[in-house]
């Protein structure tokens, strides 16, 4: 009975396991002495159910928060923020000038064509581990600034 059990837990959790994707993650590369760094993603919430991102950790520094950025006074100011939440069925894009991951105490420089694990927590109580690729940011930049325009299908 109880092997019964665990297989229907375990069938649930495959379940919630599909309905979130994670795509065109990466990590801003950085110079030796920079203690700090970013990570820039997509995250597809195919659920019929809202969610939150609520945690992200990572063993590349010694704090990870989430943040985003907003003008105040014409000034654009970056903060912390407890959750990033993705309706049912949309996705949000973190990326440069908007939500993001921030790493903080960065516990070597991130060089460019590495990769860093990290691990999402989400609301709904799924932890989702991806593999981000290091990228210089320069060449991240353009690219991001001419691919802002959404279509939709």
């Amino acid at each position: 009975m109880k092997k019964l059990i665990l297989m229907g837990l375990l069938g649930v959790s495959t379940i919630f396991a599909n309905n979130i994707k994670v795509e065109n993650s990466y990590i801003r590369a950085t110079p030796p002495n920079l203690p700090n760094s970013a990570a820039f993603m997509t995250i597809i919430n195919d659920s019929n159910k809202a969610i939150s991102l609520v945690k992200v950790s990572s063993n590349v520094s010694k704090a990870v928060e989430l943040h985003t950025h907003d003008m105040k006074d014409g000034i654009m100011k970056m903060y912390q923020v407890p959750q990033i939440d993705i309706e049912k069925n949309t996705k949000v894009q973190l990326k440069p000038g908007g939500f993001h991951i921030m790493f903080i105490g960065l516990s070597k420089p991130l060089k460019e064509g590495n990769n860093i694990e990290l691990s999402l927590e989400f609301s709904n109580g799924e932890i989702k581990t991806i593999i981000a690729p290091i990228k210089k940011v320069m060449s991240g930049m353009k690219h991001h600034a001419n691919h802002m325009h959404h279509h939709k299908h």
